[in-house]
């Protein structure tokens, strides 16, 4: 395969995937109570989705779904499986991924951030997933923490001494963002995949005390929130306290913000931004935990549901493509999702894929030329909260809820035309149309034993 007629060879791609970022987070999706100049930048000069959906609600299952191309009825993680000493269930060994492809092509691929499929040691860590380099936390429940004791640069402890007794001297996003700059710098001449899986703005809602910072505090009304500050659990999982968590939320998504903006100035200073296509986006919907409070910030842009939930709000996702002289800017309402990223950017790096995918390229829809394919339907499920599934084909979205208790299961039906944050379920009214949506969620899930939506599995 050729990369597509009229882009030069084999571009460079930046992909930056947020954590627990809403759709209403950014300026140019709505936020008012701060700015986020440098996105806006970016989707002013690219493309910015409107109907783009996470690979489901929480974070391992959506970043399998977007790293294998398969939607969580058939990728093999579907939840947040921990494992002990540390990690989470791990991708089955010999697994497709995304990485694995680009390595294919050519290209020098590094992730840096969060991986969360798979601990030390593991079959699936990063570089027995295609990455020529890894910096940042493999285990998620370790990146709660801002100030870890240590992080992982390949297969090595690296420890941080700065945190360590409770200090305060190392950042660990700031590391991660340095060490993800240095790589851009060191492949400048190759064309090269980085994976920046970021960790803000998740709980805990910590930040350096600089001038990002001072632009906020004392900005909202503040309720304190109460987290773990000493203790065996201490920066092990559980969040710290936070005296002023919506300050310290503005501040952190500016702070990201930043790191994009330092991102497309390196690429400008190094000559190849017209040969490098980034893609913001995020892994799911805002939580609500260690005091954050999207409802302050409209972080679900008017949306039902959260984080943990099947509603638009907890799935739905801000995505921006920019890639000067390529990408016609714009906006566009083609209904993606996270496993179509994996077959649009083969296309780009001119490679076949080696086994099926769910996913449908949106490439045409970048370009602005050629027939775009759609979807006749996109389709999630989640195993926490007594497991759920969703289907949205055209305006209809079904949500079938409480399914590992079938004396309380139900599926609900909404029209996204007339009723996008989901407030009014016309179920009753529409029975063919639940029915047949239910055939959908019927014939989207493959069983899986690790991870069973249906007993006994």
């Amino acid at each position: 395969a050729q990369p597509p007629s009229g882009t030069s060879a084999r571009p460079n791609v930046i992909y930056i995937l947020a954590d627990d970022l809403g759709l209403g987070d950014l300026s140019c999706y709505g936020q008012k109570q701060f700015r986020t100049p440098n996105i806006d930048k970016l989707a002013a000069r690219g493309i910015r989705f409107t109907q783009h959906y996470a690979g489901t609600t929480v974070s391992a299952p959506s970043r399998a779904s977007l790293l294998t191309g398969l939607h969580s009825g058939h990728a093999p993680i579907r939840g947040n499986k921990k494992m002990e000493p540390e990690g989470q269930q791990p991708l089955p060994e010999g697994t497709f991924t995304m990485s694995e492809m680009f390595r294919k092509a050519g290209y020098a691929t590094g992730a840096f951030g969060k991986w969360g499929l798979g601990g030390p040691g593991s079959v699936s860590t990063p570089d027995r997933c295609g990455f020529d380099e890894f910096y940042g936390y493999l285990c998620q429940t370790l990146a709660h923490n801002y100030y870890p004791p240590y992080l992982w640069h390949n297969g090595q402890k690296v420890m941080l001494p700065g945190n360590a007794d409770g200090g305060y001297g190392q950042y660990s996003q700031d590391l991660i963002h340095q060490n993800a700059l240095s790589f851009i710098r060191k492949h400048q001449k190759d064309p090269f995949f980085l994976f920046l899986p970021y960790i803000i703005p998740h709980a805990e809602l910590l930040t350096p005390d600089d001038s990002i910072y001072a632009r906020y505090k004392g900005r909202f009304p503040e309720t304190p929130y109460q987290g773990v500050n000493s203790g065996p659990t201490f920066r092990s999982g559980p969040y710290e306290s936070s005296a002023t968590p919506r300050a310290s939320f503005a501040a952190m998504v500016v702070r990201l913000d930043h790191y994009v903006g330092e991102i497309a100035a390196l690429l400008q200073e190094l000559g190849i931004e017209n040969n490098t296509l980034v893609i913001f986006t995020s892994d799911n919907g805002p939580h609500q935990e260690g005091g954050a409070d999207p409802d302050f910030f409209n972080s679900r842009a008017g949306l039902r549901g959260y984080k943990r939930d099947l509603y638009e709000g907890g799935i739905r996702v801000p995505m921006i493509a920019c890639w000067p002289g390529r990408v016609l800017p714009g906006t566009t309402q083609h209904m993606s999702a996270f496993w179509d990223v994996l077959p649009t950017l083969a296309e780009i790096a001119g490679v076949s894929l080696p086994g099926p995918t769910d996913g449908i390229s949106f490439l045409p829809t970048l370009l602005g030329r050629g027939q775009q394919k759609a979807h006749d339907f996109l389709y999630w499920e989640f195993h926490e909260k007594n497991g759920s599934m969703a289907v949205r084909q055209g305006k209809w979205k079904a949500v079938r809820l409480q399914i590992q208790r079938p004396q309380a299961t139900v599926t609900e039906l909404y029209d996204l035309e007339q009723d996008p944050a989901e407030t009014r379920n016309v179920a009753v009214q529409n029975p063919e149309i639940v029915s047949r949506l239910e055939q959908l969620m019927k014939q989207s899930h493959r069983p899986n034993s690790l991870f069973p939506l249906l007993p006994g599995e």
